[in-house]
């Protein structure tokens, strides 16, 4: 069999879909039943998972580093409670749609000019585009509250049938888990198709993928939008579920918590936003309660820890676990 038939075929039985790859949902199912009191945490762990997804598309597949992507999830939140507090656009559904245009319109344009770019100036550049979109939302007080924010913002029931519940967020959670599944359908459809495959062809050998004549900057532009598009689905879950909106969106530290998170899980795998997310916010909520003045400390040990010791994440130490079975029991 030549090459490329080979090549399809790996390619094929990578795309069909696992009986394992159900257990993440059965267990975000399972926590919904088990801890009833913990949902508006759940809800917030489930949102930083597909902000996560949405900047390992960047990252982990093509490559594209970048320190500015609370950019596009600031600009889907600010989308939703803009809209919902100043033109009483309070319909959940479409208010998402809302997001994800505004963050990948933002992605397109900014993607256009830094994407020219790579390296540390490239991390600059995106670092630098989420100050001044924190800056402008800072100084557009009427629209967006400046330093305070918009707090206090509801929302009309999900497709009219389920009101959100601010007490205990099962509604929220539902929610945000339902949406959850619908970007990982597209992005599992996406990272296995060809566009995808090329994608990871640019990250592993970008002269090569020049020289056969790829367009390669259309490429990283496209994924770069669509990685936008779906932070900004992230943002405006995080106004919905919360009520509010206010700089933190925009800050420094959820670009870097984001990016901690795929370091622990393992950036360019599916489920690596998922191992990563539940990791880094259960330590996180553990030491916080253990060590409320020292919790960064427990997590800096940890990161430095697993750079040195599992360049590939937690993921990546399970397969290394798994290849040495497997290499035992052949023996």
């Amino acid at each position: 069999m030549d090459a490329p038939h080979t090549a399809a075929g790996q390619l094929a039985r990578r795309h069909r879909f696992q009986w394992w790859e159900l257990l993440p949902w059965i267990a975000a199912i399972a926590a919904f039943f088990a801890f009833p009191t913990y949902l508006a945490f759940g809800t917030q762990l489930l949102i930083v998972i597909l902000f996560a997804l949405s900047l390992d598309l960047v990252l982990g597949y093509a490559g594209i580093v970048t320190l500015g992507h609370a950019a596009f999830f600031g600009a889907g939140a600010y989308t939703v409670g803009m809209l919902a507090s100043q033109l009483g656009w309070n319909e959940p559904l479409s208010g998402l749609l809302a997001a994800a245009a505004v963050a990948g319109l933002i992605g397109f344009v900014s993607g256009l000019v830094l994407l020219r770019t790579h390296g540390l100036t490239l991390l600059m550049l995106t670092l630098c585009t989420m100050a001044l979109l924190e800056q402008a939302a800072n100084m557009g007080a009427h629209w967006t509250g400046g330093f305070d924010g918009i707090p206090g913002l509801s929302f009309d029931k999900i497709l009219g049938l389920f009101s959100f519940d601010v007490l205990y967020f099962r509604s929220q959670y539902l929610y945000v888990l339902a949406v959850l599944l619908l970007c990982f359908v597209a992005v599992r459809m996406l990272v296995y198709s060809s566009f995808g495959q090329s994608l990871t062809g640019v990250r592993e050998n970008l002269l090569r993928m020049h020289a056969v004549g790829a367009p390669v900057r259309a490429r990283l532009v496209a994924v770069y939008t669509i990685s936008a598009a779906l932070a900004g689905v992230a943002g405006g879950l995080f106004t919905q579920a919360t009520g509010y909106v206010n700089l933190s969106v925009l800050g420094l530290e959820r670009a870097a918590g984001v990016m901690i998170i795929l370091i622990l899980g393992g950036y360019g795998r599916l489920y690596g936003a998922f191992v990563g997310a539940v990791a880094y916010m259960v330590l996180e909520h553990m030491l916080a309660k253990a060590y409320p003045t020292a919790w960064q400390l427990g997590i800096g040990v940890t990161l430095i820890l697993v750079a040195l010791y599992a360049r590939n994440g937690i993921i990546g130490i399970g397969e290394a676990l798994l290849r040495r079975l497997r290499g035992g029991g052949q023996a």
